[in-house]
């Protein structure tokens, strides 16, 4: 698909473009082939090590590899291929096929010239700088997460661990690429009628315009498949959290007898053997359903004391917001998705992180002062199949004095009626831009 210059930045995603040129300077050097070593012996080269191959390890490995060019740069990553998360909900009403998501991790390590180690990660010894890994033991330098996210089923299941794991196998939130979208794809295509449900969690989930997105492209699938179906969507929020009069226009005036939407939900039973769910003010029958659970820090950061409690008994990763660096640590950082600052937990929100914390490496190895930088948030979200209709967004980010989070250059283009079409070619083309960026 042909998307050119002018339709890009036409969509505000020009800070887009410029990383974009960053990350491809570094494909006209010479490739060479590199292989991974798990011996202790000593190098003058920094050594660094990056946990987790999305959209933020990616765009880490490879940039930082850009600006330290002598650096043994080593990604592991306990998936052997990549799937992407974003432009999934197209895939699951055949927008897309699955090629369109799928990239290689080799391909990537080849052409960008770093280390890729098909491995888990068991344990870290941060006073001898060592990974422990399920392939062996890998030296560091620095030494980065970019894990993303992991479920937190509490408030669904409020402890009770059957119905955690039939959750997980009978109806998955598919918001974790791999089986589960493969799963709620064959419960769409094979939807007999009925209600089906989907949930919206609170707290700063990923991708925050998705479920309703994909709440979207199911009722539009069920309409243009004759299939005598709606799609309930609770939100546990007490409004659409992201790009609200796009959607609520779209539930209005395209989906009124496809979507009921409800906000404020509170979910306090789910009986999956007579399909009920309880909520605080009914109960609501379904045939069919995805639960998306909240969302918190993976399990190995809390399993290596990296992680903090919130408030609201939420865990995340514990970092310093500034320096993306592990609370106690001088060389460890956080990256992407599973930091805990409230940018969007997007695929672009990052893959800029990975460029801006690639930056703060480098300029940390040369002796300079690292700046924190905005991370970018582009999100497309297409409301049809056919017309492919769309509303869009860019935001950057910053803090006040106290250190609150704060919305900068904030452009939303809600109008799917007028600009719907457009955007919808772009964002086939930013996706398309973005694997490039990361594989090629």
């Amino acid at each position: 698909m042909f998307v050119n210059r002018r339709d890009i930045l036409k969509y505000g995603i020009s800070a887009l473009l410029l990383s974009t040129g960053i990350a491809n300077a570094s494909e006209d050097r010479q490739v060479k082939k590199t292989k991974h070593n798990t011996s202790k012996k000593k190098t003058k080269n920094p050594r660094i090590v990056v946990v987790g191959g999305g959209w933020a390890g990616l765009a880490l490995a490879k940039n930082v590899k850009y600006r330290v060019p002598n650096a043994e740069v080593t990604m592991i990553e306990r998936r052997d291929h990549f799937v992407s998360c974003p432009m999934s909900n197209e895939w699951l009403v055949d927008l897309v096929d699955l090629e369109f998501l799928t990239h290689s991790y080799l391909d990537a390590a080849k052409n960008n010239n770093y280390s890729y180690l098909h491995a888990e990660v068991i344990d870290v010894d941060k006073k001898n700088n060592i990974l422990k890994t399920s392939m062996g033991e890998v030296e560091y330098d620095y030494l980065v997460f970019a894990t993303g996210i992991e479920y937190d089923y509490y408030d669904l299941v409020h402890g009770n661990k059957a119905l955690e794991q039939r959750l997980k196998i009978e109806y998955p939130a598919a918001f974790i690429p791999g089986s589960e979208h493969m799963t709620l794809k064959e419960k769409i295509h094979h939807f007999k009628g009925g209600n089906f449900v989907l949930t919206v969690p609170s707290g700063n989930y990923r991708c925050l315009a998705a479920p309703y997105e994909r709440a979207c492209l199911i009722a539009d699938y069920f309409e243009k498949h004759n299939i005598d179906g709606k799609v309930i969507l609770l939100d546990a929020n007490n409004d659409i959290k992201i790009k609200a009069e796009g959607f609520h226009s779209a539930f209005k005036e395209l989906y009124k007898d496809r979507i009921v939407y409800q906000s404020s939900v509170e979910i306090e039973s789910i009986d999956l053997d007579k399909k009920v769910i309880t909520t605080g003010f009914d109960e609501i029958a379904f045939n069919d359903a995805s639960f998306y659970p909240n969302v918190k820090a993976p399990y190995l950061l809390e399993k290596l004391g990296m992680i903090r409690e919130t408030a609201h008994n939420r865990i995340e990763a514990d970092i310093n917001q500034y320096t993306y660096k592990f609370k106690g640590s001088d060389n460890i950082y956080a990256c992407g998705d599973v930091r805990p600052m409230g940018f969007s937990k997007s695929g672009n929100t990052a893959y800029s992180e990975g460029l801006n914390v690639a930056k703060m490496i480098a300029d940390e190895i040369a002796g300079r002062t690292a700046v924190w930088q905005s991370p970018v948030t582009t999100c497309f979200s297409l409301l049809r199949i056919k017309p492919e209709e769309c509303i869009s967004l860019y935001t950057e980010y910053g803090y006040d004095e106290k250190g609150g989070m704060l919305f900068k250059n904030n452009m939303t283009d809600e109008a799917w009626k007028t600009n719907g079409l457009g955007k919808a070619r772009v964002a086939y083309g930013w996706a398309e831009s973005m694997y490039s960026n990361m594989f090629g």
